[in-house]
């Protein structure tokens, strides 16, 4: 029997010719990617390149995802299992196009993010799907963004979008885009970005299609992606059968649940190997979020997977194979596993953490050169929002912020980076300046954020933007703002992050973690400070060359080194900054 008729790991298979294959996929994927980047016209899709796109078999397994943002994973995964359980085979035709949102009955992850699917037929079979999905500025709610930590239900954060056919035979349903982007405050975004991202998928398929000919038809085509599928599923379970025969278990804590009510929530996560199948138990995480920080089912997926891929094996190809070789375990009604109408909107903060407590179980059944401490491990987010001067178009600036990485047994947490299941880019200085009454004050590194050590983690990024016009509505999320990331044998926590309003002036305010609908008055400034990695290993045993190099670059300060290595390593660094100069 062969794979695509449910039996992808009883079949033979040339890994060169799966190596190949899979190189033709990808080439599909970026292509994909490169047409959306260029033609959308959304800051979050265009310079952010907030998006993801993939390619599925007609029966719905993931055979390629492009090189993007991996919570995407699960919205496409999801995406395409609510096309295939809403339309039977047969009710699906060639130039038909499909899009949805919706977590709860759609597969998605968050409302801005729009998935759209585009079936692929080759000699009148349906052979394939294409996707992509595109983080849209605005899909309407309670906020400017559409993203709230404290929105309650589901029903406050926009437009739910079901699985609905946006296009019959080619014809797209401009009916229902105008909808879509009526309930946006930015509708004529909406209705480009959308048209992108149907155009997109239609080269896509194309050239998926292009490709099922060039290899002489679809039963060709089918045994190559059963191939891949087979290939991977059997690499990923003899990395699973090589773990050690012990759990290992690991806890993180969110500072809240982002309703402004409670204490901190826990995140546990329990790994573990049954024969060839890696078994992730999350038992023990906090009970469902009353604000929007609930994780559904298709981004714990992303999340899950994206942490099996790092710690086990970062080549092995993210598609339906290796997620055969995963259980996943999340107790109902928690924060993992949420009950409808649970809020979703700020799920990356939970997905980020919750990452942060499967990576440190791993770490507990690894090879020493894997291990690594825990980093910034949340998203931190800004968003800025008014009415422009010229023409009285309402704007909308968002943007992710990096912090930084856990250092490892090896070398140095990364400094101002995305983590995890995050991989967007910042939104350049010059866009935001030019697009929005704001002015960016201060963007730089959060100097003595780093977790000390051996090896000391990564720092943290600071971000200040002036509010030009009164009336800019403000909001933010992050977290660890009262405990740090988790050091590693011995080392330091990481820094905490911080949220001010006008830092530095008599009427500094500090903010929490979670802020929704601020209102700025002109000249008011923001300043977002993230926080950093934690360290890996002794602060004692770092050695004087690289704390002298912190210290000549700014990264650390005198004081910082004294409180966390000690005056004697403090004043063997300074002698040879001293002997530096000296030469």
């Amino acid at each position: 029997m062969n794979a695509h008729q449910g039996h992808p790991d009883a079949r033979d298979f040339d890994p060169i010719a799966v190596e190949v294959f899979t190189n033709r996929l990808l080439a599909i994927t970026e292509s994909m990617a490169s047409n959306i980047m260029r033609a959308s016209f959304s800051p979050q899709i265009k310079e952010r390149r907030d998006f993801s796109v993939g390619m599925f078999d007609r029966a719905g397994r993931l055979i390629a995802q492009g090189t993007h943002i991996p919570v995407h994973l699960g919205s496409l995964m999801g995406s395409v299992e609510a096309v295939l359980s809403r339309w039977q085979l047969a009710d699906i035709h060639d130039g038909d196009v499909y899009l949805c949102n919706d977590p709860y009955v759609a597969g998605g992850t968050h409302l801005p993010d729009i998935s759209v699917i585009t079936p692929v037929f080759a000699a009148d079979r349906l052979v394939a799907f294409a996707a992509n999905i595109g983080h849209h500025s605005d899909v309407g709610g309670a906020v400017p963004g559409s993203t709230a930590a404290a929105a309650r239900t589901i029903y406050e954060e926009g437009l739910r979008i079901p699985i609905m056919r946006v296009a019959r035979r080619r014809r797209v349903d401009d009916d229902l885009i105008a909808m879509i982007a009526l309930n946006s405050r930015l509708p004529e975004e909406r209705t480009l970005d959308l048209h992108v991202q149907i155009a997109t998928n239609e080269k896509g398929a194309g050239a998926i299609a292009s490709l099922v000919e060039r290899m002489g038809g679809v039963e060709k085509f089918e045994d190559a992606v059963d191939g891949v599928l087979a290939y991977t599923l059997q690499r990923a379970r003899r990395r699973v059968a090589a773990l050690p025969s012990r759990r290992s278990t690991f806890t993180t804590w969110l500072d809240d649940d982002g309703s402004g009510q409670g204490g901190p929530v826990p995140l546990t996560a329990t790994i573990h190997r049954d024969g060839e199948t890696l078994v992730v138990d999350l038992e023990g995480s906090g009970p469902q979020s009353g604000g929007a920080l609930n994780v559904s089912d298709s981004a714990l997926r992303a999340t899950v997977y994206y942490c099996v891929k790092a710690m086990l094996d970062p080549d092995l190809m993210a598609n339906s194979g290796m997620a055969r070789a995963i259980a996943i375990k999340a107790p109902e009604g928690s924060i993992v596993n949420p009950r409808p109408p649970g809020a979703c909107g700020a799920r990356t903060i939970t997905c980020q953490r919750l990452a942060g407590a499967i990576i440190g179980a791993f770490v507990g059944l690894v090879p020493r050169d894997r291990a690594i401490a825990s980093g910034v491990d949340t998203m931190p987010t800004i968003s800025f929002s008014g009415v422009r001067p010229d023409d009285g178009s309402i704007y909308l600036s968002g943007e992710t912020l990096g912090g930084g990485g856990g250092a490892r047994d090896g070398g140095d947490g990364m400094d101002g980076i995305h983590v995890h299941i995050t991989n967007s880019r910042n939104l350049p200085t010059e866009i935001m300046e030019h697009e929005c009454p704001l002015r960016v004050e201060h963007y730089g590194l959060a100097v003595d954020s780093a977790g000390a050590g051996r090896h000391r983690g990564g720092l943290g990024i600071v971000r200040e933007v002036r509010a030009l016009r009164d009336g800019t509505i403000f909001s933010a999320r992050s977290d660890s703002h009262i405990r740090g990331a988790a050091g590693a044998e011995g080392g330091g926590e990481g820094g905490l992050g911080r949220l001010l309003r006008n830092a530095g002036r008599p009427d500094e305010q500090v903010l929490g973690s979670k802020v929704r609908h601020l209102i700025l008055a002109g000249g008011d400034t923001i300043r977002m400070e993230t926080p950093g990695g934690a360290g890996f290993g002794d602060p004692m045993e770092r050695s004087p060359e690289a704390l002298a190099e912190d210290i000549e670059d700014g990264l650390v300060t005198v004081a910082y080194a004294r409180r966390f290595h000690g005056d004697a390593l403090t004043e063997a660094a300074l002698g040879l900054i001293e002997g530096e100069r000296k030469t």
